[in-house]
């Protein structure tokens, strides 16, 4: 889930020193990331049959601080993002470990969309099932984000379910559409058009796995998504949210799932 992300201003307006930052998406941005996807899930493919299906048994001390009940997350390139034609690319992963569940019911508390709202507040503001048919979900998300700004975004996402075995499961989650919302919660609250924003995120795919192992299960997710580069002049504004909130926001993403799943 996600993965994945963001209302309006702290202590500056966003209109006023922002608007001038507006940026739009460009084909190369888009081309870059399509790119770089088409490389992660082909890696992720071939280790679906092999011994390499979890993350954190490829490192036995990652393992164990995700069996202690930590969040396990880390960068899966250099410091966690790569620079492509205007924009950023940002891709971590990371592992929790929950013992005393079955993977049947990981699977349904991940299932239940119109519950995520309630799971991964205050960052969802709101969710909701927009359709189901097999392991198939669509789903919506108004995401919240702070860090020196505060930014709201409405979201839509594709997610597909496979069921490996009795013991794995993994799932694909795509965004479908991103809009940057302006005046959240106000009269003159509205959307900016998709790719013609402040660039805090143009897209998000994150890719799950669950393993029932070890008296529990192991929930791990690789979290990657596009933002727009750092310009000068607005770095210190900029880069706290562009740097610092993939990371932060898979982390609480993570340790909000293992605490649901622990009360059930």
């Amino acid at each position: 889930m996600t993965y994945a992300i963001w209302l309006l201003i702290s202590s500056i307006t966003l209109a006023g020193l922002v608007d001038a930052g507006k940026v739009e998406l460009k084909p190369a941005t888009t081309q870059s990331f399509e790119k770089y996807i088409q490389a992660v899930e082909a890696r992720l493919n071939q280790q679906v049959s092999t011994p390499a299906f979890l993350w954190v048994d490829g490192d036995p001390t990652r393992k164990a601080r995700a069996q202690k009940g930590e969040v396990v997350v880390e960068p899966m390139i250099d410091k966690g993002d790569v620079d492509v034609p205007d924009g950023l690319i940002h891709d971590w992963v990371g592992a929790v470990f929950v013992p005393g569940i079955s993977l049947a019911k990981i699977i349904a508390m991940f299932q239940n969309y119109d519950n995520a709202k309630n799971i991964y507040k205050p960052e969802v503001v709101d969710s909701k099932l927009l359709e189901h048919s097999g392991n198939d979900f669509k789903f919506s998300m108004r995401l919240l984000k702070k860090q020196v700004i505060t930014v709201v975004l409405n979201t839509t996402h594709d997610v597909h379910y496979v069921p490996v075995d009795k013991t794995h499961w993994y799932s694909r989650s795509v965004s479908t559409r991103i809009a940057e919302v302006q005046d959240a919660g106000k009269p003159s609250e509205r959307e900016l058009p998709p790719g013609e924003d402040h660039g805090f995120l143009w897209r998000l795919n994150s890719y799950w796995r669950f393993v029932e192992r070890d008296g529990g299960v192991y929930v791990e997710c690789q979290a990657v998504s596009l933002t727009r580069n750092v310009p000068a002049g607005l770095g210190w504004l900029i880069n706290p949210i562009i740097r610092n909130l993939p990371k932060q926001s898979l982390e609480n993403t993570l340790k909000s799932a293992r605490s649901a799943a622990l009360k059930q």
